[in-house]
């Protein structure tokens, strides 16, 4: 995965490139589905951890090898709780 970071808005939040890249490297982190119909126009949405434990919301673009992170900043606390719940209910599978 290879990511775009020229002239990206999400450098505009102070959150280091590299802990929104380990986020979407995060095992558990949540995808969720395009906000558009139009595939070359799609904004997804990931909950992710950063190795360092921060937990992050992102917004991004792909085509399924770049990725263009448009936003990024700390998860709400509801999306903590709903990125638990999720992490909870795939280790206790395992």
């Amino acid at each position: 995965m290879d990511f775009d970071w020229l002239n990206s808005p999400a450098l505009e939040s102070g959150i280091p490139p590299r802990e929104i890249e380990e986020s979407f490297e995060d095992a558990f982190s949540i995808r969720i589905l395009p906000d558009h119909s139009d595939s070359r126009e799609s904004r997804f949405y990931i909950l992710g951890r950063a190795v360092s434990g921060h937990g992050l919301f992102s917004v991004f673009w792909t085509d399924g090898k770049n990725y263009r992170v448009i936003f990024s900043r700390e998860m709400t606390d509801a999306e903590t709780a709903f990125y638990e719940r999720n992490y909870d209910n795939e280790t206790s599978i395992a």
